[in-house]
């Protein structure tokens, strides 16, 4: 077996999800997570989805269970019938990768992503299960009806009465978010343009989407837009652009949503969750405000985790993984855009300044060194050469090495006061990363 659970489910070639590996993944968890009868899957728009999920459903029905198919949904669409249903459930994604790749994530009864003592059980039966025989594909019964409550649930989490007039356009990457998004957002009374609706089974974050901005960036300042809203292949997450076509992450949502928050007393304890990779810049404003920041691994699992941990109601990833706790148990690219359009309605100030007023980006660099190995340690590998940067830094800087949770990168990311440090001190320690890797 060549696929593992990473940071966020199982993910990889198309081609690895071969009829008996998914069969048997379904079989083992419907055994794992089967605590009742129904089980749900839903997919995004790439070619292999539609197999995957038969394959899946075999294997879920060998374990007992009743399979229903929500079809091509968002994952948040997902994770909140999984919660209103108390099921566990499927969402057959690789998210912002290619259509190349395909991927399962999977949710406990209740909506929430997956311990990694579940995975790790999952794991260990799916390769006992292996070993024999595996169910055949069959097609799954469907529903619709989750899909139009959840559509209907996250237009009540904001006043549909508009306040101001706002032109967005809306990017769907060709995903799991073209068949409703558009109308949920229409629904606010906002002047809405869409692209990257047309999905083909191949298309899927090809030149749009929250990893390809550069479209809707152009398109903003073309149409005098007031902000455009770029989701991912399985709208889990969001990036925005404002008017002046200028690219807000997610960290600097987080900062915006955060302080909004505190001043209508709705942060939860002054506290926001964010992970190792959010900008140094996020921390100094936060310390600035007193709001506490609780910092996680990456994932969007982990997140979710020390939110309800710590009884928090924001958290997020600068990628635009954006959790409302008191709202969803996972990220939701719509519902973000709806905060934020929302947002948007009650400021006096366009987004460029919301977003420049909320916190100041210092340069970050990142740089992916493709290895023949997983080194799991390897800040610890890497100590002197770590310290030796961090000399030159100062106390001005961050560095971070880690492995990638679903691909075989090690991630260098430097944070300095000036580009040029940061992006040197990068190529460095990457150097020195490739060094050791083939040693």
């Amino acid at each position: 077996m060549s696929l593992r659970f990473g940071t966020d489910g199982v993910r990889g070639p198309a081609q690895d999800f071969g009829d008996p590996f998914v069969s048997a993944l379904g079989e083992a968890a419907g055994r794992i997570l089967g605590s009742g009868s129904v089980f749900l899957i839903g997919r995004d728009t790439r070619e292999s989805s539609a197999a995957i999920e038969r394959a899946l459903t075999g294997g879920l029905q060998r374990a007992g269970l009743e399979v229903l198919s929500l079809g091509v949904v968002p994952t948040p669409a997902v994770a909140h019938a999984a919660k209103k249903r108390n099921a566990p459930a499927a969402m057959i994604s690789a998210s912002h990768n290619p259509w190349t790749d395909n991927g399962i994530k999977f949710f406990a009864t209740g909506g929430h992503k997956l311990s990694k003592s579940s995975e790790k059980a999952l794991e260990e039966l799916l390769t006992e299960i292996m070993l024999g025989d595996v169910a055949d594909p069959t097609d799954p019964i469907g529903d619709e009806g989750d899909v139009e409550k959840w559509c209907s649930w996250l237009q009540q989490t904001v006043s549909t009465a508009p306040q101001k007039p706002l032109r967005v356009i809306l990017d769907c990457a060709n995903g799991a978010a073209t068949t409703v998004a558009p109308a949920i957002i229409s629904a606010l009374g906002v002047d809405v343009e869409v692209i990257g609706n047309e999905p083909n089974g191949k298309n899927i974050n090809d030149g749009c989407g929250s990893t390809h901005p550069e479209l809707l960036q152009q398109l903003v300042i073309e149409r005098k837009a007031d902000v455009g809203l770029a989701l991912d292949g399985d709208a889990d997450r969001l990036v925005a652009v404002d008017e002046k076509g200028q690219l807000v992450d997610g960290d600097q949502l987080i900062a915006m949503f955060a302080q909004d928050l505190m001043s209508r007393n709705a942060l939860r304890g002054n506290q926001v969750v964010v992970t190792v990779m959010t900008n140094l810049g996020f921390r100094l404003k936060m310390a600035e405000l007193g709001i506490d920041v609780i910092e996680t691994p990456v994932g969007d699992r982990f997140v979710a985790e020390a939110l309800r941990e710590n009884n928090c109601s924001l958290g997020g990833e600068q990628s635009g993984h954006i959790i409302f706790a008191d709202l969803a148990s996972t990220g939701d690219g719509t519902l973000t855009s709806l905060q934020l359009l929302d947002l948007l309605q009650r400021s006096t100030q366009p987004l460029s300044q919301l977003a420049h007023s909320s916190m100041t980006k210092l340069p970050q660099v990142l740089v992916n060194v493709r290895v023949d190995r997983r080194i799991e340690n390897i800040s610890e590998v890497m100590s002197a050469e770590i310290r030796a940067a961090e000399a030159k830094l100062g106390t001005t800087g961050r560095i971070l090495l880690r492995p990638s949770g679903t691909e075989p990168l090690i991630r260098v990311m430097v944070e300095s006061q000036t580009l040029e440090m940061a992006q040197q001190i990068a190529d460095e320690l990457a150097a020195s990363v490739a060094t050791v890797s083939s040693a």
